[in-house]
């Protein structure tokens, strides 16, 4: 009788477990599915209620205008080199500290991981590191982008805690065989860390892909904004600053708002559920061990 009466309320908490995670799911996607809507209907029909469930007419009005701005492509091959190139910069410099910091016999390593934690919880402001980028001949410059935020903390400690719990015995074994520490951690760390690698490039190419406050003080020639500026321009700046469209905007109303917004997010979207398998794996590894 017991184990009959366990049985159904573990039946009843799995349907309203159920439930709640479709619900908390459809509360979750229904943005995305409203901007994507609202990205392929009329005007007309976007003024004629409020909640976009289903298009009842589609237009791509919006994507053919958007498709046809020069400044899209050129935004987005600011963004691509960002995400590229900067997060190979950020990959490259928090292995090889990572890998320091996670041996004990590093002199001085512990006064040096707090000096790295405490950047966490104070830092020297947007001012100061405005006038460093600017003394440093970086304004108006894609670098400028890259170089300040090369390495992030957070990243850091948990590719340190990741290293430490791999065994020293393997590293100990490849110095026998006439290894240093650079092939070392090449030919036998790394492989062993793809998990938690995989994870910490996704941390840094999305946080490379919606690079935009450091964009805002860094960048001021157009050529150069990154994809975040140009959909922070189209939502709230008049578009004759761009081509001298003239009332096309407006005709095209809110779609082409949420046509940018779909531009810029779906790449991130379709990168995610490849990367998301590493995700436990990589990050609870990382976070088991100081």
């Amino acid at each position: 009788m017991n184990m009959n009466r366990i049985g159904a309320a573990g039946r009843w908490f799995d349907y309203i477990n159920f439930i709640l995670l479709t619900l908390l799911a459809l509360i979750t996607v229904y943005p995305f599915w409203d901007t994507l809507v609202v990205s392929v209907i009329p005007l007309s029909e976007y003024l004629s209620t409020t909640v976009h469930l289903f298009p009842r007419s589609l237009t791509f009005d919006s994507y053919t205008y958007l498709f046809s701005m020069k400044e899209l492509w050129t935004s987005y091959g600011v963004t691509l080199f960002i995400t590229l190139v900067g997060t190979i910069i950020s990959m490259i410099l928090t292995v090889m500290a990572a890998y320091a910091l996670s041996k004990p016999n590093l002199k001085g390593h512990r006064v040096i991981l707090f000096l790295i934690v405490f950047t966490m919880m104070f830092s020297g402001g947007v001012i100061p590191t405005y006038l460093i980028v600017k003394s440093l001949g970086l304004m108006n410059s894609v670098w400028a982008l890259i170089i300040p935020s090369a390495l992030n903390t957070y990243n850091l400690i948990i590719m340190r805690n990741f290293f430490s719990t791999l065994p020293e015995g393997l590293v100990d074994a490849a110095r026998i065989d006439g290894c240093n520490d650079l092939v070392a951690l090449v030919r036998i760390v790394i492989p062993l860390s793809m998990p938690a690698i995989a994870t910490i490039t996704l941390f840094y190419a999305v946080a490379r892909w919606n690079e935009f406050f450091n964009a805002i003080f860094f960048i001021s020639d157009k050529n150069l904004w990154p994809l975040q500026l140009f959909l922070r321009s189209m939502l709230f700046e008049n578009e004759s600053s761009y081509s001298g469209g003239g009332n096309s905007l407006f005709l095209l109303g809110p779609s082409i708002k949420m046509a940018t917004v779909m531009v810029a997010t779906i790449p991130v979207m379709l990168v995610y559920p490849f990367f998301q398998k590493y995700f436990v794996n990589g990050v609870m590894l990382g976070g088991v061990k100081e």
